[in-house]
């Protein structure tokens, strides 16, 4: 067996034995080997394999299937620009602490910098964005101590991504050179491998791992228990909480309102207008306890950064920053149990209670003052028409935070959103990996037209390619609706808006997505027909929609809940 095809299937051997339980390939020559060597393991039903055309697709597919299974997914590619399209995802995977593996196929180091044809200096190419980037041997020989090495480079790498090495989870690259041959010289590989072709399973004739097939390196996850935070427990308290920070226990909270995001595993306990409410003077905390990493609302961003208000932050068991953004925060800690008063909780109870009518009212009135921002309502109508064990995956920019300005938070639902650096990229992959990975019950994705453009071959399936059952929502409003909301829509700059910030496209969703296999219906209102459901496939719903009146309605809004 040549020293290639040798090494490719050690470290999908390993995977494996690690946990891994599916991977994504990308076409190329160079990662030949390990194209190979995952195509035999998933004829032996040792995982499953993902195969995707385009690098970007593929990596933010397997972020997707890592952040819904809770393993770590490795992409593997071929040489040069194929490495820089995995990037997007790469970063998204950093700041979010998912275990993505890019495993990138290389030339030999002495044709780097010779003019070689896909040779770039890809070692190290992620820079920061990777909590470990290796990079393994030419593998010129099958011995045992070379399998050792490069099992145990697989663990180093794993326990990086995995946080089991003592930082935070994220993703982690594995540089792999590659020299000729690059298929394999034994055995064919493939589904049309028989039990006499393969041999003693994926290896071949090469050493087995440990005994009892577990992992090379056994690396146990440190438990890292933070002290509770300083804070005054009676005092009139708000916790505001984003993607990340501790696991959910709403016992903590003692009456306390909490501003959670969508996409916190404690927003079905949010109180659902907090958004609305943080700049009422009545309303003013005397200390914030951030959890976690929220990055959506305005107003949150000047409270904390508020010298009167005193800021803690709980990040979370798992080795991730704090967030302070302002600067503020006193100390980092565990959220203890609190108990403010009972007047401050009963009067936020209160207001969200008044706030939470006047605000359907508002969605419900068809010449009211949200009647020109479609996606408020839509976003409410979402969420409450998905069934229980649900998964709703949200796009960047408007739709999650439509979501939290509109929608009831509700128990039953998993929420998933690129929080991480809040990019559209690769959305509508992210949301496929997503339910390819959820056991739960189906998956619906919120997203808007530039959102979906922006992963257009996210929407392409191969034939032999497991389908999700997935519902694609889609505001289709021509353009960037966004930037209506922030300062380049405001009427000073109307002259230039539409062109360099609104960016309509004209483009045919709907012949776009049935082009691709999609069934694509447009919403004719009925909110059943947003739920997500399960046998349904690839499925897209198109929500009609105009730009023009979006920062009136949303000041309109403002205005009538204020007085509310």
């Amino acid at each position: 067996m040549n020293g290639s095809t040798a090494q490719a299937r050690v470290i999908v051997d390993e995977l494996v034995r690690s946990g891994v339980t599916d991977a994504v390939l990308c076409p190329g020559s160079r990662n030949a080997p390990l194209a190979f060597a995952l195509a035999r393991a998933e004829s032996l039903g040792l995982l499953r394999l993902h195969v995707r055309i385009d690098e970007r697709t593929g990596a933010f597919l397997a972020l997707g299937l890592a952040l819904a299974s809770g393993r770590p997914v490795p992409v593997a590619v071929t040489s040069g620009t194929a490495v820089a399209n995995l990037h997007p995802a790469v970063l998204e995977a950093s700041h979010a602490g998912v275990a993505l593996l890019a495993l990138t196929a290389d030339r030999p180091p002495e044709l780097v910098g010779t003019g070689a044809s896909q040779t770039i200096a890809q070692a190290g190419l992620f820079g920061g964005a990777v909590r470990a980037a290796a990079t393994a041997a030419v593998p010129t020989d099958t011995s045992a101590a070379s399998v050792a090495r490069w099992r145990s480079t697989v663990a180093r790498v794993l326990a990086a991504a995995t946080g089991t090495g003592g930082g935070a989870p994220g993703p982690v690259q594995l540089d792999l050179p590659y020299a000729d041959p690059l298929v394999p010289d034994d055995a064919p590989a493939g589904p049309q491998v028989t039990d006499e072709q393969a041999g003693p399973g994926l290896l071949g004739d090469l050493p087995a791992g440990r005994d009892g097939g577990g992992a090379w390196t056994a690396v146990p996850r440190p438990v890292r228990a933070l002290p509770p935070l300083p804070l005054d427990p009676a005092a009139p308290t708000l916790v505001v909480a984003g993607s990340g920070g501790p696991e959910p226990d709403p016992g903590l909270l003692g009456g306390a309102p909490l501003a959670a995001e969508p996409s916190s595993a404690w927003w079905p306990y949010a109180t659902r207008t907090a958004p609305w409410l943080l700049d009422r003077p009545e309303l003013r905390p005397t200390q914030v306890v951030v959890l976690g990493r929220p990055t959506l609302h305005r107003a949150v961003s000047r409270l904390l950064a508020d010298p009167a208000v005193a800021v803690y932050a709980d990040p979370g068991p798992d080795g991730a920053p704090w967030t302070d953004v302002a600067g503020t925060v006193r100390a980092v800690g565990a959220l203890p149990a609190l108990s403010p008063p009972e007047a401050w909780s009963r009067a936020w109870a209160d207001a969200d209670r008044t706030l939470g009518a006047a605000l359907d009212t508002a969605l419900d009135t068809p010449d009211g003052p949200a009647a020109g921002a479609p996606g408020l309502r839509l976003a409410r109508e979402v969420v409450a028409a998905q069934p229980d064990g649900a998964q709703l995956v949200l796009g960047s920019s408007n739709p999650v935070r439509d979501v939290a300005l509109a929608a009831a938070p509700r128990a039953g639902l998993t929420v998933r959103s690129n929080r991480g650096v809040a990019g559209i990229d690769g959305t509508v992959s992210t949301a496929t990996g997503a339910a390819l990975a959820h056991s739960g019950g189906p998956t619906v994705l919120l997203l808007g037209d530039l959102t979906l453009l922006h992963d257009t071959t996210g929407l392409v399936t191969g034939p032999a390619e497991a389908r999700p059952d997935l519902t694609v929502v889609v505001l289709d409003d021509d353009g960037g609706g966004i930037f209506s909301l922030l300062e380049q829509g405001g009427p000073a700059h109307a002259h230039a808006f539409e062109r360099i910030f609104g960016t309509p496209t004209g483009v045919d969703l709907a012949g776009l997505a049935r082009a691709a296999g999609w069934t694509v219906t447009d919403w004719s209102g009925d909110p059943a027909e947003l739920a997500a459901r399960p046998g349904s496939g690839r499925r897209l719903v198109r929500v009609a929609a105009t730009r023009s009146g979006l920062r009136d309605a949303h000041a309109a809004l403002r205005d009538a809940l204020r007085d509310a």
